[in-house]
């Protein structure tokens, strides 16, 4: 028995598979060894996971926001130890469990594009090389938190007419005042601003919410896709919600940058499932 975990910023998914069967998916909080400690990954998966603590795994495969180095995936495997049993757990990142998914065994440019933004070539089995994200301070380029700062930004400095103004107070029921403190003085200000993406989607009919989008993607495409020479002869996949919910607009840029638009999909895990079951034992 499997448990495959997929987790982003904002939430995480989590898939039991029994004799190559998918069961149902089971979510919590999105868990980042940055941002949380063992204890407090613990302390989260007793909260919000339901499973069974005494349940024993054959393998157990994390896949994570800031799982990038040994130190910080130790984070998250010490909670994952007492938290469930396993005889082997596997602690990759989030890029990689999208390269796994979108790309397979076949090589392919994967990317990601949800609250926060990455990409890598990937070879069919490793991740060859990776143009580094930055977080949505310095980069995350076409990611929910940067789309929803720009978004914010151009509301409280009036750059955007006053009838989208309006509409966004009036939707919201938030004062600048408190975005601000949400901002700079609360946790997690990336899925703070993530979740006026949405905002976007529901008035993009709107010519400046439009230029948000395209800007940000443009912004994606060259500085990360196009750093890769492979680019211009592999498909470029995507996966996250605002790839998906925004594909029309990503895939016109993508061919303006004579790219070709490879899978685009919502989350990862359907097509993480189908690689783990085809790779029972994929390598490190």
């Amino acid at each position: 028995m499997v448990l495959l975990a997929d987790s982003g910023s904002t939430k995480t998914e989590w898939k039991i598979i029994k004799d190559n069967n998918p069961l149902e998916s089971l979510f919590t909080s999105g868990i980042n060894p940055y941002f949380l400690s063992s204890d407090e990954i613990f302390n989260l998966l007793v909260k919000e996971l339901r499973i069974h603590r005494n349940k024993t795994f054959d393998r157990i495969f994390f896949y994570g926001t800031g799982c990038n180095s040994e130190s910080k995936n130790h984070v998250v495997r010490e909670a994952l130890n007492h938290f469930v049993s396993a005889d082997e757990i596997f602690i990759g990142s989030d890029l990689l469990a999208a390269a796994r998914s979108l790309c397979q065994n076949n090589p392919g440019i994967a990317c990601i594009m949800g609250t926060g933004s990455n990409s890598c070539y990937y070879n069919g089995t490793v991740i060859v090389s990776n143009v580094s994200p930055l977080g949505y301070i310095l980069g995350d380029e076409g990611g929910g938190a940067v789309i929803g700062r720009k978004l914010i930004s151009a509301v409280l400095k009036k750059q955007v007419p006053q009838s989208v103004i309006d509409i966004f107070f009036d939707t919201y029921k938030i004062t600048a005042g408190e975005i601000l403190e949400s901002v700079y003085m609360k946790p997690f200000p990336n899925r703070f601003l993530g979740q006026y993406a949405r905002f976007i989607s529901d008035n993009i009919h709107i010519p400046e919410l439009q230029e948000i989008i395209t800007t940000s993607f443009d912004e994606f495409i060259r500085r990360n896709i196009l750093q890769y020479p492979e680019s211009k002869v592999l498909p470029v996949h995507f996966t996250g919600s605002i790839a998906f919910y925004f594909r029309p607009f990503l895939e016109d840029l993508l061919k303006k940058n004579n790219l070709t638009p490879g899978m685009i999909t919502l989350t990862p895990m359907v097509n993480l499932i189908k690689y783990h079951i085809a790779n029972p034992n994929p390598g490190t």
